[in-house]
């Protein structure tokens, strides 16, 4: 719509119109070209290779290039993450690389890297083992104390680490008495040591026992420290072991056992001189390898800092790389195999951009031969695109959700951007907890900047993408607050003194005769004197209903008229004459009727039953209303509504399924030419697209579909008008709880002359109204207004089958993560 000639025509009202067009691309300039179009953004590549597999595409081994340096960055990702270095926010300066050049780079990075890291693994089980082995050698001592213990005890000084305890004396006296008469060599006796988990020790001893039939002696004795084990590198609470046996086959059992249950074993010699020396060379050993260890950690830090600095621009580049790949793989090649040909959709507006764009991808690669950018006839009905902000992209999501618009029909979010705060504030009318809302909106809205460039979390992310939609519904319940005047469910004498008093001391007793008007009504919202009164709820509950019944009426009103403007749109007289019409009368007959007699009871004072009214209009219509008449002639014009309502139901049904039967024969008799502009018949069939196949014509379904669509309105008339209390019934729960909370705890603490009661309380106030009022009551209000919107409201005339614009861009790449 232009007004003047001076404005643009509204994004928001209809989608943009769109065009299919077709690029024919010189071989040479392809990729440049794609490259220009998704970093423009605007054109939506249609795939001429559906019928192919990934793997018979043209370009099918760039993909899998691309794929792999994916790999390696994201193996480089991993490694960065697991040495716990700072991963480079902003990208480094390093100078434009073609991709060749950087995959030879990524494969020489991966190369030192997996050689560096198979090094370091090999050092770590080293250090790992020995370590074990130093702990065996200390532990495992103890047990092959021979019967010279008293004397060779005092030359078993082997460093400040030795281990010297004296606890296990007693269970090592019986193995001396064996060994004092010779050698254990001379007796036949041998030992197996080791080291095993902790948590599989009583396991393995008993395991043990039963092999050899308990023809063993098992000691063992705990590790000071976890120790990180040499295969799984987790730390692992260990328990050092010596096995005594005799003879082979015990031998072969006990080492298949320990390998079954991964445990590590180590030669101990039973000499202490040699016991000594090999202590002091594992010592040695361990030196030389941790030295070893931290160059080579320091070594591998280092080229992962070099790395991390070009990690994000190399990420970046290569999902670029592999979108224009797989881009170019839904373009065909012509018959000469010198040009690639592409079909897309495109909005209008953005033809004259993506000309200029192409021009200059033909001159920056050099190309003798310009690419060809023409129009063509679709057959499938266009996307759906709207432009849209931070400010109103938001509510588009809302309709989204429900369904994506058909190509240039009527847009609900127009109208969403108020009418669903509103209806929230409806709700959730309090300005006191509107302010609250407010400050929570204000706070995301002025860290906009910030929060955008940061990763949130679910629920965090939800919020700040609704922050304007947060702020709008703040600021409508403030204004449906100051109507209520609830502040915290307190009402205030804001806008000056109250019309009504007490008509005597006893006016909150139930019993009492209420109050009595003595000045002109309070000037805005509702009178504070209500507060208290024996008629509070009566009236409060009155008014509410009343004005949800107005709010849904408008509102499905509004509805019906969008339908009238869609098929205007659309040329679909028959929608007009035998839809739209037959329903604004219906609707209105009866529920646009009772609206009417809300209005006038409110403006004359009557005290009519504006039940009665309504259920004998069906029942009885021509008995006299007595003091339920409104207004002179009430009776004529309830019988003539009622009437009309009668019609306009079988005008709803019968006309336009048997006037298009009639069309579609006459057409086909060649009597009328061309395609006729109906919802039903050809509800794909769109402006701007060329359809020019004919579906088969089905009198049975156009009727069934259009006795369900009916049914479905009439009935929807009732129900949704009965929907919509759902405002007063939730606004009427707002405020009792509100109410509770603020007399039932926080006054009744506050009635307690201490201090640490009073503040009991108020922390309790605090919590119920941060997490039960502006939390819980919150959603509950967002939930039953989006509910408004998608039923009783879009089903009047959104049809919502439509799909969205996705254009090639790269400004979608750069958030995803593979």
């Amino acid at each position: 719509m232009n007004y003047g000639g001076t404005f643009p025509e509204m994004d928001l009202m209809r989608s943009e119109k769109m065009s299919f067009v077709q690029l024919i691309i010189p071989v040479e300039s392809a990729h440049r070209a794609i490259t220009y179009l998704g970093e423009l953004g605007l054109f939506q590549f249609r795939d001429l290779n559906a019928d192919k597999s990934p793997f018979q595409r043209t370009f099918v081994n760039q993909v899998k290039r691309c794929a792999e340096m994916s790999r390696k960055l994201r193996f480089f990702k991993d490694q960065i993450h697991k040495a716990s270095l700072p991963s480079s926010v902003h990208p480094g300066m390093q100078p434009d690389i073609e991709l060749e050049e950087l995959e030879i780079q990524l494969v020489e990075h991966e190369h030192e890297l997996k050689e560096m890291n198979s090094n370091s693994e090999k050092l770590q089980l080293t250090f790992n083992e020995l370590v074990e082995f130093k702990i065996v050698l200390e532990k495992a001592g103890d047990f092959l104390v021979s019967s010279k213990g008293p004397l060779l005890n005092e030359d078993r000084e082997l460093d400040e680490h030795a281990y010297l305890n004296n606890d296990y004396s007693d269970s090592t006296s019986l193995l001396e008495l064996e060994m004092q008469p010779e050698p254990s060599s001379l007796t036949g006796l041998r030992f197996i040591s080791g080291i095993i988990s902790q948590s599989k020790v009583m396991r393995f001893e008993r395991i043990l026992f039963r092999a050899t039939r308990g023809n063993i002696l098992f000691n063992q004795s705990p590790a000071d420290d976890p120790i990180m084990d040499p295969l799984s590198t987790d730390m692992v609470e260990k328990t050092v072991f010596v096995v005594f046996f005799s003879g082979e086959q015990a031998k072969t059992k006990i080492l298949k056992i320990c390998e079954a249950f991964g445990a590590n074993c180590y030669p101990v010699p039973e000499d202490i001189t040699k016991q000594r020396q090999l202590t002091r060379e594992v010592l040695s050993r361990l030196s030389e390898l941790e030295t070893t260890l931290d160059a080579g950690i320091r070594h591998r830090n280092k080229a992962l800092t070099s790395i991390s600095f070009h990690l994000t621009k190399w990420l970046i580049m290569v999902k670029r790389e592999k979108a224009v790949f797989d881009t170019l793989n839904m373009l065909n090649f012509d018959v000469t195999k010198k040009c690639l040909v592409g079909e897309g959709w495109c909005p209008i507006f953005a033809k004259v951009q993506i000309q200029e764009t192409l021009r200059r991808a033909t001159f920056d690669s050099s190309s003798q031969v310009g690419i060809i950018f023409h129009a063509m006839d679709a057959l499938e009905a266009p996307p759906t695109y709207f432009r849209t902000n931070s400010f109103t992209n938001a509510y588009q999501e809302i309709v989204d959700a429900y369904g994506i618009a058909r190509y240039q029909e009527a847009n609900p979010a127009v109208y969403t951007v108020i009418t669903f705060p509103f209806l929230f504030a409806v709700m959730f009318g309090d300005w006191g907890h509107g302010l609250c809302l407010l400050v929570g909106a204000v706070v995301l809205i002025a860290r906009e900047s910030k929060l955008g460039s940061q990763k949130l979390g679910s629920f965090m992310e939800m919020l700040f993408g609704g922050r304007y939609v947060l702020l709008l519904m703040s600021l409508f319940s403030i204004y449906c607050g100051l109507i209520y005047n609830e502040f915290f469910s307190v009402p205030y004498h804001i806008f000056g003194s109250s019309a009504y008093r007490c008509r005597d001391i006893t006016c909150s007793d139930a019993y009492s005769a209420g109050l009595i008007k003595f000045r002109d009504p309070y000037p805005f919202g509702v009178d504070p004197s209500w507060r208290g009164s024996r008629s509070e709820l009566p009236f409060l509950n009155s008014l509410k209903m009343k004005m949800s019944i107005l709010l849904g009426v408008a509102q499905m009103n509004l509805g019906i008229m969008l339908s009238y403007f869609d098929a205007r749109f659309f040329g679909n007289s028959l929608d007009i004459k035998y839809q739209f019409v037959p329903q604004i009368i219906f609707l209105n007959s009866l529920f646009g009727y009772l609206s009417l007699l809300i209005l006038i009871k409110w403006c004359s004072g009557s005290q009519a039953d504006l039940y009665h009214v309504m259920i004998y209009m069906f029942l009885s219509p021509f008995d006299e209303l007595g003091e339920n008449q409104l207004f002179w002639g009430q009776r004529v014009v309830q019988v003539i509504l009622l009437l009309v309502a009668l019609v306009a139901v079988p005008w709803m049904l019968f006309p336009k399924p048997f006037i298009l039967k009639k069309l579609h024969s006459e057409r086909f008799q060649g009597q009328i030419y061309g395609v006729l502009g109906t919802s039903e018949m050809y509800h794909d069939s769109e402006p701007g697209s060329a359809r020019q196949h004919i579906e088969e014509f089905n009198f049975s379904e156009i009727f069934v579909h259009q006795m369900i669509h009916s049914i479905e309105f009439v009935l929807g008339a009732v129900s949704n008008t009965a929907s919509y209390l759902r405002l007063w019934a939730l606004s009427l729960a707002h405020s009792e709880l509100s109410t509770v909370f603020y007399e039932k705890v926080l006054l009744l603490a506050w009635g307690y002359d201490n201090i640490i009661i009073r503040l009991v309380g108020l922390a309790v106030f605090a919590f119920a109204t941060a997490f039960i009022l502006l939390m819980m009551e919150t959603l509950s209000a967002f939930l039953h207004a989006l509910r408004l919107h998608w039923v009783e409201f879009q089903n009047k005339f959104y049809h919502g089958d439509g799909y969205k614009f996705k254009p090639f861009s790269f400004a979608t790449l750069t958030d995803d993560d593979e």
